[in-house]
């Protein structure tokens, strides 16, 4: 039976001891939240309706949308250490706590997503509310890496960069092949390989096709067929072929074959 009054995380050398954790914010993020800690067994209250005041609460979470966190975050009983899961948002809308964040970079999708080696992106006002933040991921099984404020634009524009802009450039991808008669899971395996390989190697080396093998002739036939089939999108195409060419350029510079 675990222990429901307190509880250490499994690894970590800044572990530190969790006490009563609240969750405000009934969204996908504090119920997944709290089912993970609770599976741990941590004692968790909530989530409870916004404007709670979480009295006796060691712990504090804050699962609400990022307008909101500043006001939710005045209404809790002082003495707490208060968090909040944005990726965006600094911890300046907690001032008037020992605040902290995490912010799991992956996609929760409801109460029973699994946390378990997710990376988690963590910040602490104090050494002893950064301590928490590590903390408390670990107990989820979260890997946690520290993002200082000054960093968080840089930090949360990489994270919707590397989700959210290849998803419009798929979606690019996708219009264009479908005037060809492609459908789109023919594409599938080459994204795939793509992500696989960009994660293994770094761009510059799982970087393929035309312009990295200075095939220029090859590269304006698609331009016109851009210009040609989805006229809008040429703008895009034109950017992209740019950086790419950028890109490929870098790898020369490290000597990296084609």
């Amino acid at each position: 039976m675990p222990d429901r009054e307190s509880h250490r995380a499994p690894t970590g050398p800044d572990e530190v001891t969790i006490g009563r954790v609240v969750i405000i914010g009934a969204g996908r993020v504090g119920r997944a939240f709290a089912a993970a800690l609770t599976e741990a067994g941590v004692e968790v209250g909530g989530p409870l309706a916004r404007g709670a005041r979480a009295d006796g609460a060691a712990i504090v979470l804050l699962a609400v949308p990022d307008a909101e966190i500043a006001v939710v975050a005045a209404s809790v009983a002082p003495g707490a250490l208060v968090g909040h899961f944005s990726g965006a948002t600094t911890l300046e809308p907690l001032a008037a706590h020992d605040g902290f964040s995490i912010h799991p970079l992956m996609t929760i999708t409801g109460p029973d997503t699994s946390l378990s080696d997710a990376p988690a992106a963590v910040a602490g006002a104090s050494p002893r509310s950064l301590a928490i933040a590590r903390t408390l991921a670990r107990t989820v099984r979260m890997r946690p890496f520290d993002v200082a404020d000054a960093d968080r634009a840089a930090y949360h524009a990489a994270a919707s960069i590397a989700s959210n802009f290849v998803l419009t450039l798929e979606d690019f991808a996708e219009e264009l092949a479908r005037s060809a008669g492609v459908p789109r899971d023919a594409l599938g395996p080459l994204v795939r390989a793509s992500i696989d390989n960009w994660q293994r190697h770094g761009a510059a080396s799982a970087l393929t096709g035309p312009i990295v093998r200075g095939d220029e002739a090859t590269v304006a036939r698609q331009r016109a067929a851009v210009a040609e089939r989805v006229p809008e999108r040429l703008a895009l195409f034109d950017a992209l072929a740019q950086a790419t060419r950028d890109l490929a350029a870098s790898r020369a510079e490290t000597g990296l074959r084609s």
